[in-house]
């Protein structure tokens, strides 16, 4: 890897926030999933969560719709909601899900200067009760129109956009917050992946 390659892999990874997840729960669309992994990629959120407790584990993702998002981001899948719940406790100090009831808060009521973990559910039935009773609490996005939903990736898009304009305004984008073990494992694994792109394949997620 050339020195002006890592130098710009380093830049990114300087951007990428370590107190800001994603959480995809039952998600069925592949192409759904790849759309969230490129904007996630764009805000700067380098762990994606995805949990699959009432549909199978997904074999492969919507690699078109990712825009090849899937190999810069870290992936943890977890088949046991308990289990899942579990690491985000570890590492976000509010786990929130998007779901219309009377205690939601907007989403611009929400504190991005936080720790904070969101979670979408399922194009269909959305967020289980199961992980929104383990959950913090709930928000919505708020909508002027008939319709009162968004699609799955649009929805995230929009709610992590928002954290990253609150994020910008405090100035989290300007200093690193990945520790530097983390970072520095990462470098490593993107010039490999670029050096040798043959060896890309779902093999290299992190599966939890």
């Amino acid at each position: 890897m050339t020195p002006e390659r890592s130098e710009k892999l380093l830049k990114v990874l300087s951007k990428r926030q370590a107190n800001l997840t994603v959480v995809l729960e039952n998600v069925q669309d592949p192409h759904n999933i790849s759309a969230v992994m490129r904007t996630c990629d764009a805000v700067g959120i380098q762990d994606l969560y995805v949990l699959t407790t009432k549909i199978p584990r997904h074999k492969k993702w919507g690699y078109r719709s990712s825009s090849s998002a899937l190999k810069w981001l870290t992936i943890h899948e977890f088949e046991k909601l308990e289990d899942c719940v579990k690491e985000l406790r570890k590492k976000f100090s509010k786990i929130l899900t998007t779901h219309l009831s009377s205690d939601a808060v907007s989403l611009h009521d929400i504190n991005f200067t936080e720790s904070v973990a969101l979670v979408f559910g399922n194009e269909h039935a959305g967020v289980t009760e199961e992980f929104r009773n383990l959950a913090d609490g709930n928000f919505i996005i708020p909508q002027m129109g008939i319709i009162q939903s968004l699609n799955i990736s649009v929805a995230c898009a929009v709610s992590i956009y928002e954290a990253m304009r609150q994020k910008m305004n405090a100035g989290h984008y300007e200093k690193a917050s990945l520790p530097q073990t983390q970072m520095e494992s990462l470098l490593t694994k993107w010039g490999f992946e670029e050096e040798s792109p043959e060896v890309y394949n779902n093999s290299k997620l992190k599966r939890s």
